[in-house]
């Protein structure tokens, strides 16, 4: 399969510091891969160069089949972009601001019409699509905001913490569309963002970057496996011995006055586990979490700076540029 984006040794530095070390990064086309990091581990820095936005030091990247550094201009035709904040003009309607960006992006005037009302319908905001932008709602906003970065059909989709600030309600219908974009249009998207349950459901791969360096790359599953094991909280009179001869048994100790047990793959081994365990009384059952994953190679859970990502990748480019300098 071909690839969407491919860096090879792709390295920036300012001054004395690297934010980014000789990173080699393949993604097919199609994918959704979600880029997960710590304010500051390089993160930004890397979607930048990506992007066009920041020239790297060395190295070199493809994206969409196009040099990053040679061929900047058609990167920039190939990619869409959709902000952390909001960036789409209040004071227009749905309609208005899609064919603002349709002309800025030169699409040919006789399609403009015809791709508008195919985009909104993709986001489900064909009843909206006359109805000022002040109106809308943070969920309707996002799905707009994501019409605009596909309206000039991209190969390659840059979603910065699409869902930052959304009610549970409004997150889920912007991962339902994210996934229609995948099926209805084999659409390359990369995702930055600091819900674990987000990345989790939506990446078919997942890169952990920190300190400049992708220090580990796969699937959310084969990432939690890497981790060990889930965890099953049991309370009762429980035959401890007996668990602890079963194969798939990883730890067993007590723990606030029930017994704490390390199982491989809980769904799979809980029932037999539960047999063995004797007159138990009360069950609790933890999976491995991405949040984990993090904590094991990067030393804290990413959820620390949840709080403190109050600026998005997009907004700091002016602060890189200014080192830059």
């Amino acid at each position: 399969m071909p690839f969407a984006i491919k860096t090879d040794k792709i390295t920036k530095q300012f001054g004395d510091l690297t934010a980014v070390n000789a990173i080699d990064l393949e993604i097919q086309e199609g994918e959704v891969f979600g880029l997960l990091g710590p304010n500051g581990a390089g993160k930004t820095t890397l979607i930048s160069m990506l992007a066009t936005l920041v020239k790297p030091t060395c190295g070199t990247a493809m994206v969409a089949g196009h040099d990053i550094v040679a061929d900047s201009l058609a990167v920039r035709r190939n990619i869409g972009i959709v902000f952390q904040e909001p960036s789409v003009d209040d004071l227009l309607t749905a309609r208005e601001n899609l064919d603002l960006h349709s002309m800025l992006y030169g699409i040919p005037r006789r399609e403009i019409a015809q791709r508008i009302e195919a985009i909104l319908a993709l986001v489900n905001l064909t009843e909206r699509a006359d109805s000022l932008v002040k109106t809308f709602s943070g969920g309707m906003r996002r799905r707009l905001e994501i019409a605009r970065g596909l309206i000039h059909k991209p190969k390659v989709l840059f979603l910065d913490e699409p869902t930052l600030g959304l009610d549970p309600g409004s997150r889920k219908a912007v991962w339902d569309h994210i996934r229609g974009l995948k099926e209805a249009h084999n659409t390359t998207i990369i995702l930055t963002t600091h819900y674990m349950e987000e990345a989790d459901s939506l990446a078919d791969r997942i890169g952990i970057i920190y300190q400049g360096k992708i220090i580990e790359l796969g699937t959310p599953a084969a990432l939690k496996k890497k981790v060990g094991h889930d965890l099953v909280f049991l309370s009762g009179a429980v035959n401890v011995e007996s668990i602890k001869g079963l194969p798939f048994v990883n730890s067993a100790e007590q723990e606030n006055g029930r017994w704490k047990i390390g199982i491989a793959d809980s769904g799979k081994n809980l029932c037999e586990l539960l047999n063995s365990a004797g007159d138990v009384t009360e069950v609790e059952v933890r999976r491995v979490t991405l949040d984990d994953v993090f904590l094991k190679f990067a030393s804290r859970p990413i959820s620390e700076d949840a709080d403190e990502n109050s600026e998005s990748i997009f907004e700091r480019i002016a602060a890189v540029k200014t080192v830059r300098k």
